[in-house]
């Protein structure tokens, strides 16, 4: 028998505490142990309840979200799923990604109504698949401070769009993707097209924010949306993207009917237009989806670059890949920015 996930609800309102204890209980492998107010009320009970997950509001009283995940990593690493109505406020939604929480989900509207019974199964399945993290390999993305009105020429200068680097990951990959993007360089005649899990709802706040801090401009992917050198297009697992060419010769995205391999269809249809100017990523993530795309971008001499399962906190995307014998580079997240710029660099000189 599988083991029972013990669970700590936090959140300050009273209503709330007992609607989550209601929803997660009523999957026989989850148990709450016990619920807290706020994250000092969190803190001082997670030794003695020792849970295995946690859900967190993030406006609270005393000590609020973004706080408690902080002291969390440091004196108490335990897996956070957020349960939060702040979605729209990019500063929070971008804060806990970067800071390792492993979902962000979007709290329902109202009181203990139809809306949070909607969100039933996927607060249960979270919670679940949070007890499975590597917490190892949970950690905060520190960014380097740069401002616009000093790298006006990197951002906007003008440069040829050679090459296509489209990221696949699922479940905790956006922590991965801005440490990504935040270590490479916006010079590189290339865009960034990201399939990653996070709640279409979440997508608009967190693209805003993660914009204001790195020198790519990061941009919520939109149907018939033309791609352009020195950007990063996010784009939610929910919905399946493709590139094609549009009438005027311009390379777009484009929003298919949702399917359950968007990883594959992102990467078979980058590597049709760019051949061997593509190199397809596969990150952390959950699942098997990923590597037949990987398979296409090698049979159009494109590369493949998978991160190692070591620091991988989901391995299963890439050990599955790997497993394949479809990925030409295996590597670190920290240095996986400056092996895509080799790999451009090397090839036009």
């Amino acid at each position: 028998m599988a083991d029972i996930v013990k669970v700590l609800v936090v959140d300050d309102a009273a209503f709330m505490r007992r609607a989550v204890t209601n929803i997660l209980e009523k999957d026989a492998g989850i148990r709450v142990v016990g619920t807290a107010k706020n994250g000092l009320d969190c803190l001082k009970k997670i030794p003695e309840l020792r849970p295995d997950v946690i859900t967190l509001d993030m406006d609270m009283p005393v000590m609020d979200g973004l706080t408690s995940i902080r002291h969390l990593m440091i004196k108490s690493p335990v897996p956070v799923v957020v349960l939060s109505s702040l979605f729209e406020d990019g500063e929070i939604t971008f804060e806990a990604m970067r800071l390792g929480v492993v979902d962000f989900v979007p709290k329902p509207s109202g009181a203990i109504s139809t809306n949070i019974n909607n969100s039933t199964q996927q607060i249960i399945n979270r919670t679940k698949l949070a007890q499975s993290v590597n917490l190892e390999n949970i950690r905060r993305v520190r960014i380097p401070e740069w401002s616009v009105e000093d790298h006006l020429n990197d951002r906007y200068g003008y440069r040829p769009l050679d090459y296509i680097i489209p990221v696949g990951t699922s479940l905790t990959g956006p922590n991965t993707i801005i440490r990504f993007i935040a270590g490479l360089s916006p010079a590189l005649p290339a865009a960034v097209v990201v399939v990653q899990e996070i709640s279409p709802k979440i997508v608009t706040s967190f693209v805003k924010r993660f914009d204001q801090l790195v020198q790519w401009k990061i941009i919520e992917a939109k149907d018939n949306m033309i791609v352009e050198q020195g950007a990063c297009y996010l784009c939610s697992n929910l919905q399946t993207w493709t590139m094609q060419m549009d009438d005027h010769g311009e390379v777009c995205l484009k929003m298919k009917e949702r399917t359950d391999d968007p990883l594959n269809h992102l990467f078979i249809s980058a590597s049709k237009l760019f051949q061997q100017h593509t190199i397809g990523i596969l990150l952390s993530g959950l699942g098997n989806d990923g590597a037949e795309g990987l398979a296409h971008i090698r049979q159009h001499d494109g590369l493949t670059i998978a991160q190692d399962i070591k620091c991988c906190v989901y391995p299963n995307l890439t050990e599955n890949a790997i497993e394949k014998q479809v990925v030409d580079i295996v590597v670190n997240e920290k240095e996986l920015p400056e092996e895509v710029a080799y790999a451009i660099c090397s090839e036009k000189t």
